[in-house]
């Protein structure tokens, strides 16, 4: 049994790092992010807790400090896969099989998740935004969620733009479907963000700001747009 460390009681890690060999074959980047993964504490945790991945702790995290989800709320998650966002919600909103307030979509399978709708579709098609409202009983979101990221390029600002496009969408659909005081929380890029986004968010909530949860990794561009209080 490896010593607990007095100053925080929890167990010292420092000596329990594993190191991945490069395989034949195997790229240095991969087996770097796999080694990453093997000793990122939120993957492990996430793994511990029955969470999809670990963006869920930064779901859990922005709520923590800004509670932007209540019980009983409407939520619509959108780029949901694997599911970590959608089992945070259904937890936050007490949303249940037979009465499910939750409604995930994305064009990638996933695991079902109790307590939501899961529609395996990409957000871009025409007519995903009626079939999402569709599947929320034809009424009014509190809190839209975007974790929508465009595959990347390795050019960063090609990338940027891309995940840009992702978030004004994003924008404009829970502009149509949020319920005044509503929540919009969408991915965004370190790089900053379009001025006409930002002027539209701010037009149309009490409060616009960027948000680093510390789930999110120091290293990554990664930032979220938060704006609460849809004026409708």
């Amino acid at each position: 049994m490896k010593k607990a460390d007095g100053r925080s009681g929890r167990t010292n890690l420092r000596n329990l790092r594993t190191k991945v060999k490069t395989a034949r074959g195997r790229k240095l980047s991969s087996t770097m992010w796999l080694e990453r993964q093997l000793n990122d504490p939120y993957v492990l945790k996430a793994k511990a807790e029955g969470y999809a991945s670990r963006a869920a702790f930064k779901l859990i995290e922005i709520n923590e400090k800004y509670d932007i989800i209540k019980p009983g709320d409407r939520v619509i998650d959108l780029g949901a896969a694997p599911g970590g966002w959608c089992q945070v919600a259904t937890a936050l909103t007490n949303s249940t099989a037979d009465a499910p307030t939750v409604v995930g979509i994305d064009y990638l399978e996933m695991d079902p998740v109790p307590g939501a709708i899961i529609l395996q579709k990409d957000f871009l098609d025409d007519d995903a935004p009626d079939l999402l409202i569709d599947a929320l009983g034809g009424k009014q979101a509190d809190v839209v969620l975007s974790d929508m990221a465009a595959p990347t390029t390795g050019h960063r600002k090609t990338d940027h733009l891309r995940t840009m496009h992702l978030v004004e969408v994003a924008l404009d659909f829970a502009l149509n479907v949020l319920k005044p005081g509503g929540h919009f929380l969408s991915k965004s890029f370190q790089g900053g963000t379009e001025s006409s986004i930002l002027d539209l968010m701010k037009r149309n909530f009490k409060t616009v700001q960027h948000v680093k949860p510390p789930a999110s990794r120091d290293g990554s561009v990664e930032l979220y747009m938060l704006a609460r209080g849809f004026k409708g």
